[in-house]
């Protein structure tokens, strides 16, 4: 039987529209919520609190922890691919599947990309967005146990959660956000935050061994150079992590370069940096970074 715990690498597909939308302004709002809880239910999701504004509503995945207890197609990324590309509409042809390695042989980042376009149309892009997604495992012990319920608490739910938000720091990574956040029994937090039209999520599950939070966020190559380095640079103040990998992906080089000197001086050092190019979707670089307190552990595990 598979060693397994709360697993923390999320499964993660995300789809992108274009051409005429018949209901302007509408997309997929037009959908009522019993069909998208239907489309849910499927995978096994449920929506356990909902926030909204003018722009939202509120697949790539890293290494699992538990690679072992995952059920099918998750097998293996070969098995996901294979799957996917029995699945998706022929009129998505231009299609690529890689596997981003780092130096580290427990940190990957699988990417499966498929588009009817070659390249993106920059026309429909005015406002040329970039995806930031960071993966972080081995959280600080003490910053961990702010993500569990505290003892005869009894409460679980949009309260706690929000109780969370405020205690961890979260809060403060962008205070401007509307934020939907939820505590889980006994322990483990997620929230999404809305900005306008930019949006965040985090998740955590917090037990000792295998802790592990991500975060991810929208923002725009126009944005001010150091917003990226001041959310980074947050997001490492609430978890600590000894070890953390950053996939970028953009159209422009500029946003990736940023990664490092927000974490840098934060203790953490770049291990490894990979970059590969996906249809319709511009270049996406994968970066990894550990800690000195996580060197010295490999260090003495190697002796």
């Amino acid at each position: 039987m598979a060693v397994s715990g709360f697993e923390g690498f999320e499964k993660r597909l995300e789809l992108h529209f274009s051409g005429d939308d018949p209901v302007v302004g509408m997309g997929l709002r037009h959908l009522d919520f019993e069909s998208l809880e239907q489309v849910l239910h499927a995978v096994q999701c449920t929506v356990v609190s909902a926030v909204g504004n003018h722009y939202f509503d509120a697949y790539t995945r890293g290494s699992f922890i538990f690679p072992k207890a995952q059920p099918f197609p998750h097998t293996s990324f070969r098995d996901e691919v294979i799957y996917l590309e029995q699945s998706l509409p022929s009129t998505l042809c231009y299609r690529k599947a890689s596997v981003m390695p780092s130096k580290m042989s427990s940190h990957s980042w699988h990417v499966f990309s498929a588009s009817d376009e070659p390249h993106m149309v920059l026309q429909h892009m005015p406002d040329v967005l970039y995806t930031l997604e960071v993966c972080m495992t081995d959280l600080d012990r003490v910053l961990a146990r702010k993500f569990f319920l505290r003892p005869g608490a009894g409460k679980a739910g949009d309260v706690a959660g929000k109780e969370m938000t405020e205690l961890t720091g979260i809060g403060d990574i962008n205070p401007g956000a509307l934020i939907c956040d939820f505590a889980f029994d006994p322990c483990g937090y997620s929230m999404n935050g809305i900005d306008g039209d930019r949006y965040s999520t985090i998740h955590v599950t917090p037990e000792d061994g295998y802790s592990y939070a991500s975060f991810e966020c929208v923002g725009s190559i126009y944005d001010d150079q150091n917003d990226v380095v001041q959310v980074l640079k947050k997001v490492v103040q609430v978890f600590r992590p000894a070890t953390m990998s950053v996939s970028t992906t953009c159209t422009s080089h500029e946003v990736w370069t940023r990664v490092a000197t927000a974490l840098e001086p934060m203790g953490l050092k770049c291990r490894s940096c990979a970059v590969d190019e996906f249809p319709a979707a511009g270049s996406m670089v994968f970066q990894t970074f550990t800690t000195r307190r996580k060197e010295k552990r490999l260090v003495e595990v190697d002796m």
